[in-house]
């Protein structure tokens, strides 16, 4: 989802509004996973970003409004899952890349920032369940070419499958604040291939 985050609605692409915008959310970003949801301020964001804090305040509203905008301005930006021809092996590319987008990826401070700034802000939570559902909508298109290869029966929730690969990496980065290592990655994707390809998605009557 990408957000009008414009003065008016006729801006020249590439403009000044636009190098503002971007200069702005990334700073959002950035402080983010500096300092964290608390120590976050309008004044931080204006002295980094170059942007006059009255300007910031009249287009995003303050802090909550920035980390809503810079969410929506991430989840806007090109990605699409790796492809391998098989839906194990794709579900292990992407488990691969959630693991280390929290461990080894220059954002990585950003994704942990942002899922604790979820618990301290509503605005913060909701925007982040829009990134999320938006990563989940891009990433079923992996589940959605299996089931054209035959890997699923037709009517496999490709959403949920996704959800289900994911779902043992956020819980040991996340909850148990254990390491994931390949093994891991492998036997998660493997669980949910197999048990998608058993019709353990398909819509419930």
């Amino acid at each position: 989802m990408s957000s009008d985050t414009s003065d008016t609605g006729n801006a020249r692409p590439g403009g000044r509004t636009a190098r503002n915008t971007t200069a702005v959310l990334q700073a959002t970003l950035d402080h983010l996973g500096e300092h964290g949801y608390q120590r976050i301020s309008v004044d931080l964001i204006a002295a980094h970003s170059g942007v006059h804090k009255a300007t910031i305040y009249r287009r995003w509203g303050g802090v909550d409004g920035l980390l809503t905008h810079a969410l929506e301005w991430s989840a806007s930006l090109p990605w699409e899952p790796a492809r391998t021809g098989a839906l194990h092996s794709d579900l292990v590319a992407l488990n691969t890349e959630v693991a280390e987008g929290f461990t080894v990826a220059p954002e990585r401070r950003v994704s942990y920032a942002a899922i604790a700034a979820a618990f301290e802000s509503e605005a913060a939570a909701a925007a982040l369940r829009t990134f999320m559902a938006d990563r989940h909508r891009r990433s079923a298109v992996l589940v959605s070419e299996a089931v054209a290869r035959g890997e699923a029966p037709e009517g496999t929730d490709a959403e949920e499958v996704v959800r289900a690969a994911v779902a043992p990496i956020y819980h040991r980065l996340l909850v148990c604040r254990e390491p994931v290592e390949a093994a891991h990655v492998r036997r998660a994707a493997r669980i949910a291939a197999d048990a998608a390809a058993a019709g353990a998605f398909l819509a419930e009557d």
